[in-house]
């Protein structure tokens, strides 16, 4: 939802019988223009024809991982067993923190299910989550376990050398918790989970509120908890070596990159998209199977590339993309985010990324 769809609806939430000439005048724009507007907000699904009847509240809930990101960013060739210099930063991060502070900047209302220490790194991951505009109402802290730490070092050209996890306290997010909140997850208009949760979370998630739920399979070692549970999935989103794990063969050639999407379709996932890096992305549904290739782009860190894309996926999805659109949109967030050197880049916004596609074409 763009800047001014979200003050028409205001307008109109407020008095849902306001003639349009009246928006006009209070937002100073033309007539046709709240017109157009309207007409936007109508297919989008947040209202439903004439006297502008509502539908239920949108939002997505995101259930994963946060934690402190350190990472160490090298200024030439990494030299192994020795001091390297560079540059070493502290931020926010978290698959699962990630893709909602991501969802936030594309204008989605975005509750994030989690867990940190009661600690100096759960307390500053919360009051900046508060600062970004994510709902941490089902925030979980707990006192008896430290928030994680996720430690990365980054190559000179951008490329991730090795990244070490400390993920325990996510294990403490369990099944009784998230049947407290079951409501508003089945409310949700999507649900993303990542594979830092635990293998018996990610069934119980899958099994309940798997309508509209999207995965990110996170790492290779992680991808292995959902391979029982998977075809409960709506949407997927592996890169080409969790999709060979899952499917049980190598993705080395265009028959086989064809056969793995096919694999998951036909297990039930209504969307699949495998990450290939730089090559690009395959992706696919019952009806359609294609290879997108972006345009190169300058990289200075690839952390966040992945989060980024998830976010696209499902902005996308609540906009009623077509899945062409979809990897285009999915695909330019994750550019604009890798030419950032934080994990999230601050500019990243429909707005900033409509550009970047105007501009490729």
């Amino acid at each position: 939802m763009t800047e001014r769809e979200k003050e028409i609806l205001e307008l109109i939430k407020n008095n849902p019988m306001i003639p349009q000439q009246n928006i006009a005048n209070q937002l100073g724009i033309k007539r046709s223009s709240v017109a157009v507007h309207i007409s936007n907000l109508t297919r989008k699904g947040y209202i439903k024809g004439k006297g502008y009847i509502f539908d239920k509240e949108k939002y997505v809930v995101v259930i994963g991982g946060s934690n402190m990101d350190i990472a160490g960013f090298c200024s030439s060739e990494i030299i192994g067993n020795d001091s390297n210099p560079g540059q070493v930063k502290l931020s926010f991060g978290g698959v699962g923190r990630n893709i909602a502070e991501n969802l936030v900047k594309l204008g989605v209302e975005t509750k994030l299910i989690s867990i940190v220490g009661n600690d100096f790194y759960g307390k500053r991951i919360s009051e900046d989550c508060l600062k970004v505009g994510i709902d941490i109402s089902l925030l979980k802290m707990v006192s008896d376990q430290r928030t994680s730490v996720y430690l990365s070092i980054i190559e000179n050209n951008g490329d991730m050398n090795v990244a070490i996890s400390d993920m325990d306290i996510i294990n403490h997010l369990d099944e009784t918790y998230l049947n407290k909140h079951a409501s508003i997850i089945k409310n949700a208009s999507a649900v993303v989970v990542d594979t830092n949760l635990s293998k018996e979370v990610l069934e119980m998630i899958a099994e309940n509120f798997g309508k509209h739920l999207f995965l990110d399979t996170v790492s290779t070692t992680k991808t292995k908890k959902v391979k029982e549970c998977l075809h409960l999935f709506h949407t997927i989103k592996p890169n080409r070596w969790e999709a060979e794990i899952l499917t049980g063969f190598p993705l080395d050639t265009q028959k086989n990159i064809q056969k793995a999407v096919k694999y998951f379709i036909d297990l039930g996932v209504q969307q699949v998209f495998i990450s290939f890096g730089k090559e690009g992305v395959a992706f696919g549904t019952q009806k359609q199977f294609d290879f997108f290739k972006p345009s190169p782009v300058k990289s200075v860190n690839e952390t966040g590339a992945g989060d980024a894309f998830m976010s696209g996926l499902v902005y996308g999805y609540l906009n009623k993309l077509d899945i062409t659109e979809t990897v285009r949109f999915a695909t330019t967030a994750s550019a604009l985010t890798i030419e950032n050197e934080n994990t999230i880049n601050p500019e990243l916004s429909v707005k900033n990324i409509n550009r970047k596609l105007r501009n490729k074409s």
